[in-house]
């Protein structure tokens, strides 16, 4: 290109990318058609006279979160970076609450109903919020430890509605009990009773996914080894909310979820976006299978994670806004 061919390149790309001008407006300003525009700026971005950049946050990786959400048939995918110095221990990285409390106060609308799930992640969510439109927080599922309830979901609850100025229904009572008769009393407190009434106004929901091995589940830690062992050999290795899945997204292990306070798979299903906030290579098999069930229609992950769910080669997963019929989807194994 001559000095005046560049100059005018210069000119026509500073129009369109920089003022906004459609390409009919400055073929009139310069008195050429709209596809000598077209030819101009094509070259213009082949010459290097023009870079474009696309520049998210440091934290943030673009490619790998919209290879995600592809993958998944997900709404929304958002991969943070791993930290370099961090330990594959099963432990969410803390800044994916971070991310997550950022991602609420996108879909977060005035007049919604937050559900929260029990987790570690979700509990570091709430303690990240510092904005969240007017909304009604509740708890979806009972406290890992009674006797620490006021520094987990509860207060997770609490936090966020304190940040919405909205109201806050938590649930003062253990996740796991004995039995199915007792979990059953349980909920028919006048309380807990009132909290899961919201379940099927809930709108957003966060929840975290556990692999099932020690230390990496609640709800595995709660149990004793023969219980672990039975739902091993049904097939589980993940955990969310007390509801467990298998490798191909079937969830196993209805019995269990009759001796939990939790919302039920159905409920889950029917909530219009949930988000679950899990990360590291060790938790990916766990959240390759929970998304698989359809339950989930967004997730914030980290690279460690992205990386092993991008390398999968087995079907490919169905589409997490393509929600099927719960009870077609589940297994009435155990």
């Amino acid at each position: 290109m001559g000095p005046a061919e560049l100059v005018q390149a210069a000119a026509m790309a500073r129009r369109f990318y920089l003022e906004g001008k459609s390409k009919i407006q400055i073929a009139e300003e310069f008195g050429v058609s709209r596809f000598k525009v077209a030819r101009v700026l094509e070259t213009a971005l082949e010459r290097d006279l023009v870079r474009i950049e696309i520049r998210v946050p440091a934290e943030l990786d673009a490619e790998r979160s919209d290879a995600l959400r592809a993958r998944y048939g997900l709404r929304n995918a958002v991969v943070v970076e791993s930290p370099s110095d961090a330990e594959d221990d099963g432990v969410d990285p803390e800044n994916l609450g971070e991310v997550a409390a950022d991602l609420l106060g996108e879909l977060v609308n005035e007049g919604d109903v937050l559900g929260l799930a029990w987790g570690r992640s979700t509990i570091h969510m709430a303690a990240a919020l510092n904005r969240l439109p007017p909304c009604t927080v509740v708890q979806l599922t009972g406290v890992y430890d009674a006797g620490t309830a006021e520094r987990g979901s509860v207060e997770a609850v609490r936090r966020a509605a304190t940040v919405s100025g909205g109201e806050a229904h938590p649930i003062y009572a253990p996740m796991l009990l004995p039995d199915a008769t007792t979990a059953a009393a349980l909920r028919a407190q006048p309380g807990i009773a009132r909290a899961f009434e919201y379940f099927d106004k809930v709108t957003v929901a966060a929840v975290s996914i556990g692999s099932w091995e020690p230390g990496i589940s609640t709800v595995h830690d709660m149990l004793s080894e023969e219980e672990r062992a039975h739902y091993a050999s049904l097939g589980a290795v993940a955990e969310m909310s007390a509801h467990l899945f298998a490798a191909d997204g079937r969830r196993i292990g209805r019995d269990l979820g009759e001796r939990c306070i939790t919302v039920e798979a159905d409920r889950l299903r029917r909530i219009p976006e949930v988000v679950a906030i899990a990360g590291g290579r060790r938790k990916a098999a766990a959240i390759d299978a929970v998304l698989r069930s359809g339950l989930v229609t967004s997730l914030v992950t980290d690279t460690a994670a992205a990386d092993h769910l991008l390398q999968e080669t087995g079907p490919k997963p169905r589409p997490a806004l393509d929600r099927a019929d719960p009870d077609g989807a589940d297994s009435a194994e155990g």
